[in-house]
């Protein structure tokens, strides 16, 4: 019986990968003069899970700067986010908008 080896092979060429990261969108809170401070910071706390203390410091913002950024995320989970915070909004008759922007 006879043994054979089998040689390595060494390929030349190497072989990169390049992996992209997904998109990050910023969902923006806009300041409107009809929805109540209270209402703003249990959304913030609610759907972006803001603790108290973010939510009413992010608020103040919203309302001296006329907007402010609720999160960031991947695409689907700002629009789910988005939706949901302006889905509650309208529920309970505010006219609270968000906005998504890339990152």
């Amino acid at each position: 019986m006879t043994t054979e080896t089998i040689e390595e092979i060494k390929i030349d060429e190497k072989i990169s990968k390049e992996i992209e990261l997904p998109k990050r969108y910023k969902v923006l809170v806009l300041n409107d003069d009809h929805t109540p401070m209270e209402f703003v910071i249990d959304i913030l706390k609610g759907v972006f899970r803001h603790t108290h203390e973010t939510a009413q410091q992010l608020t103040l913002t919203i309302h001296n700067e006329g907007s402010g950024i609720a999160g960031i995320y991947s695409y689907e989970v700002a629009e789910s986010k988005m939706i949901e915070a302006t889905t509650a909004s309208r529920n309970h008759g505010f006219p609270l908008n968000f906005k998504m922007e890339q990152e």
